[in-house]
C-alpha cells in the first residue's frame, strides 16, 4: 500500500502545490493513510487536477481502502497523457546558492554509502512559485519513509516546502522528473549506486 501511495504522490510533483505535496508525503511516511484518504481526493477536485488512468488506479488502490469516498475519487477528471512540465530546471541556482551549500553537505553525509540508496542528484526548479531545490534519490526500498526523512532534514535546514523525489527502481518517469534529471548534478552515491542508477 505504501508503495502505491508513494508512486501516486511522486507522479503529482509539479502538479500539486509544494506546500501540500510535502505534507501529504509526510503523512504517507508516517502511515497516516486515513488522513490522506480524506484530503487528497478533495484537493484534486478543488484544484481541478486530472489524473491518467494509471494514476486513477493508484488513487483507488491506495486510498479507497482507507476511507476515500468512491464518489469523490471517481469524480476526479481524467487525462489521456501527461503534458510536458511547465517548469524549467537548472543545475545551478539562479539565486547563486552554490552546490556546496550546507544542505548538500548534510545530504551527502546522510546518504553516502547508505544501503538501499543509489544515486543522489540535485537541481534547481524555476517556476511561478520561485526557485526551489529538487532532490532526486534512487532507492530500492522504503521510499515513503526515506522521503519523509529527507524532507525533515531539508526543513530543519530552512527549506520551507522541500521537493524530495525518491524514485523506485524501474519506474517510468513522468515528464517533470525526466526534465529535472536532465538538469541535475550528482550529490553522492549510496551503496546501491552500481546496480541502481537514477539515470539508467
Amino acid at each position: 500500500m505504501s508503495d502505491t501511495c508513494h508512486e501516486l504522490l511522486l507522479r503529482l510533483a509539479g502538479r500539486l502545490p509544494d506546500d501540500l505535496l510535502w505534507r501529504y508525503r509526510d503523512w504517507a511516511a508516517s502511515d497516516a493513510y486515513a488522513v490522506l484518504a480524506r484530503s487528497l481526493p478533495r484537493t484534486l477536485l478543488h484544484g481541478r487536477i486530472p489524473l491518467t488512468d494509471h494514476e486513477m488506479r493508484l488513487l483507488q488502490d491506495a486510498l479507497v481502502p482507507y476511507g476515500a469516498e468512491p464518489g469523490a475519487v471517481s469524480s476526479v477528471k481524467g487525462l489521456d497523457e501527461l503534458p510536458p512540465t511547465d517548469y524549467t530546471f537548472s543545475p545551478e541556482s539562479p539565486d547563486r546558492v552554490p552546490m556546496g551549500d550546507s544542505a548538500t553537505v548534510v545530504l551527502g553525509a546522510t546518504l553516502r554509502g547508505r544501503q538501499g540508496v543509489g544515486e543522489v542528484r540535485s537541481c534547481w526548479r524555476i517556476g511561478p512559485s520561485g526557485v526551489n531545490r529538487v532532490l532526486l534519490v534512487a532507492a530500492t526500498t522504503g521510499h515513503a519513509r526515506l522521503t519523509g526523512e529527507l524532507q525533515r532534514v531539508l526543513r530543519a535546514l530552512g527549506e520551507h516546502d522541500p521537493c524530495v523525489e525518491v524514485v523506485p527502481s524501474g519506474l517510468d518517469l513522468p515528464p517533470y522528473h525526466r526534465a529535472a534529471l536532465a538538469a541535475s548534478e550528482l550529490v553522492c552515491a549510496g551503496a546501491e549506486s552500481e546496480e541502481h542508477l537514477v539515470l539508467s
